[in-house]
């Protein structure tokens, strides 16, 4: 068997090694989310550190690795001795404790819920009368590790299972009236790339630690990390004993620091700080107080002390509350990093308790994360400090680096913070008249964007079989309202059965008895996830008379409403003599805010372009992903100044849900946007009409 890559001789990430050793210490923390671009050893030192954890002893054929001393009293494999009060098990007989390492669970992207959580067998249940429960994922990660590579990717509901798991410690399965529980406490750790999505900010906020890394930007560090990653893959069992002296000193450290974990004191000064710099940054609710309580309390067992210091307070609250301060939803996380400095700053000296040492802040620790130094030199190279727990080296930024594109308070998501303040007036329409406004924008310059509104609701018609889940169209799912009964494809699992019509079947054919032919399957309806494809008029025309600022909210409101429903998005432009595909459709709308912020306008209106790019857009995602409908969003007055006619290009259309946003204005009016919704047998929808609040307040 090939060892994993040592933990010890990971080069830089400071952050991510000390997230992953307080949650070792202590899994009240809350587990880590690992926020990197591809390649930065994510998954690396993950897998790392589970070789790290102290061994655990196990009821021998429990399934659900129960603690000998204090079994689970609800284990669905129990009641075990201990919990009895039965004299101990002789060794040999089953329920004997064993003692193993452990495990480090993975959990696919493509798991169902019944993997994560467990199964009825509902076959066995119905026809022979036998409660029989298959475990799933969360009881195999009980008292270990359970990564989760890719958690943005994950459907909401399983991410809501793990998150809900991880807080309580328990795992409930509910179906079709029988009802089973146990214990499911585990180290939960998330990685994720952002370019592929962001989850949504009340998930994000439920992982109790947030870690961003990057790659190295010294090169002696990245030359470092290359010459240790080829030794690894030349002779990984030579150079895993190369580095096990180190190992072992931080695995003993991890065992040190959770007998000492009860013992260690939160003094009131400390507790004060805390909840000061939580409402000097303004987060939302409770659960931050609580991790960096937890999070400094694990730092100084950690470091050996007995109370918990400023600097222990400091360090958790940078690893524990750059990600819960979202005021917008495409606000990119790490956006607040300069008020969270801000904060510390303003709480860093409490006033003194008369009872209070001054010297208990000090930490009388110091040095890197093990006995060695696993940032660099090999593992003889002692005494070179890296910066210390929370330092931003060059070997990794920390959660509180990951700034937003623009460096402000607010980042490239901010809906009023770009291109803002007065504009130069003369944008030149594309039929030859010049408008002067004070709020539109130069030929070729980015318009400013108005605050988002609630947005009218646009639906993919008919019923989707099976595409991703989220929350805006009408689709087959696997859970949702029961709307029918069909009986189940041969070889498949059944996982949902549809009592009444399995009854009707079984009388159907004169038994009174259930059988196995005669098992009917639910028909769920629920919600799916679209892909949603913004054509978007940029020319001259569209940036006279105030409407490209109106034409920017719109998107910006609808990038918003996209987000919220899972969905994709994908956005074209046209201006000039031709379109482009400025963002190819992707589950990132914060990239489509960046994108949206530097959209350029002025020019003639090839609007036919526009749509041929569509066609060729929806072909390559249908290939890729046959089973998300698409709904296409057209944003035009309609002109089409240059180019073919674009009504020749919409019989390619054919079939696409498409919706036609009519930002003509004035008091003549051509009709041109209508006419191209009907072509496309789309709804049409006037700009103004697509604030929802606006319509429905001229509705009463």
């Amino acid at each position: 068997m090939i060892p994993p890559y040592p933990f010890a001789a990971v080069v830089g990430l400071t952050d991510l090694r000390l997230a992953l050793l307080l949650n070792a210490v202590s899994s009240a923390v809350g587990g880590v989310l690992v926020r990197g671009e591809k390649g930065t050893a994510k998954s690396t030192v993950v897998r790392a550190l589970a070789s790290l954890l102290p061994e655990v002893d196990v009821v021998g054929d429990c399934r659900f690795a129960c603690d000998p001393a204090a079994p689970d009293g609800s284990c669905p494999d129990g009641p075990h001795p201990a919990a009895t009060g039965q004299p101990p098990v002789p060794p040999g007989v089953p329920g004997t404790p064993v003692t193993r390492r452990a495990r480090l669970v993975e959990l696919p992207v493509g798991a169902t819920e019944d993997r994560v959580i467990g199964a009825l067998d509902l076959q066995r249940a119905l026809t022979d009368g036998v409660r029989a429960y298959e475990p799933g994922l969360l009881a195999a990660a009980h008292r270990g590790v359970l990564y989760v590579d890719e958690v943005n990717l994950l459907p909401d509901h399983l991410v809501d299972l793990l998150l809900d798991a991880a807080a309580m410690g328990r795992a409930h399965v509910e179906r079709d009236g029988v009802s089973v529980q146990h214990a499911a406490r585990f180290l939960l750790v998330g990685t994720m790339n952002p370019e592929e999505g962001e989850p949504r900010p009340q998930l994000v906020d439920r992982f109790g630690l947030v870690v961003s890394v990057t790659a190295p930007d010294d090169p002696v560090q990245r030359a470092e990390v290359v010459r240790r990653r080829l030794a690894y893959e030349a002779d990984p069992v030579a150079f895993a004993t190369r580095w096990a002296a180190d190992d072992a000193a931080i695995a003993d450290r991890i065992v040190a620091a959770r007998r000492r974990l009860a013992g260690v004191r939160l003094p009131d000064a400390e507790l004060d700080r805390i909840a000061r710099i939580c409402l000097t940054y303004g987060v939302d609710g409770m659960r931050a107080d609580i991790v960096v309580a937890r999070a400094s309390v694990a730092l100084a067992a950690w470091h050996g002390r007995d109370e918990v210091t400023a600097a222990d307070v400091a360090d958790a609250a940078r690893l524990a509350l750059p990600h819960r301060r979202r005021r917008d939803p495409l606000d990119p996380p790490g956006t607040d990093q300069q008020r969270l400095e801000e904060a510390l700053d303003a709480n860093q000296d409490p006033p003194a308790s008369p009872d209070r040492d001054p010297e208990s802040d000090r930490d009388p620790a110091g040095g890197d994360l093990a006995g060695g130094d696993p940032n660099g030199g090999g593992p003889d190279d002692r005494g070179r400090d890296d910066g210390g727990p929370g330092s931003r080296g060059r070997g990794g930024r920390g959660p509180d680096d990951d700034g937003g594109p623009d460096g402000g308070p607010n980042g490239a998501a901010n809906p009023g913070g770009g291109q803002d303040g007065a504009v130069e007036p003369g944008t030149s329409s594309d039929d030859g008249n010049a408008d002067a406004d004070t709020d539109s924008a130069p030929v070729g310059q980015p318009a400013p964007v108005g605050a988002a509104y609630r947005p009218t609701t646009f639906r993919v018609p008919g019923r989707g079989a099976g595409g991703p889940t989220g929350r805006r169209s009408i689709a087959q799912a696997r859970s949702g309202r029961v709307v029918g009964a069909r009986q189940p494809a041969a070889g498949t699992r059944l996982t949902s059965v549809h009592l009444p019509a399995s009854i009707r079947a079984a009388t159907a054919r004169g038994s009174r008895r259930v059988t196995t032919a005669d098992l009917r399957e639910a028909i769920h309806v629920g919600r799916e996830a679209n892909l949603v494809l913004f054509v978007v008029d940029a020319s001259g025309s569209m940036a006279a008379r105030q409407r490209m600022r109106t034409v920017r909210t719109a998107v910006l409101t609808l990038l918003r409403d996209a987000y919220q429903r899972r969905d994709k998005v994908g956005m074209i432009t046209f201006r000039g003599t031709g379109a482009q595909s400025v963002l190819e459709p992707t589950s990132s709308h914060e990239v489509g805010v960046a994108k949206l912020r530097d959209l350029r306008t002025g020019g003639r209106t090839p609007l036919a372009a526009g749509l041929r790019v569509a066609v060729r857009t929806l072909a390559v995602q249908r290939r890729r992903d046959p089973h998300r409908r698409a709904l296409l969003v057209v944003v035009t007055d309609g002109r089409a100044t240059s180019g073919a006619d674009p009504l020749t290009v919409t019989p390619a259309l054919a079939g696409t849900a498409a919706v036609v946003v009519d930002c003509e204005s004035g008091p003549v009016r051509l009709g041109l946007a209508r006419r191209l919704a009907s072509a496309l047998d789309a709804e049409h929808m006037s700009l103004d009409a697509l604030d929802a609040a606006t319509a429905s307040r001229r509705a009463a």
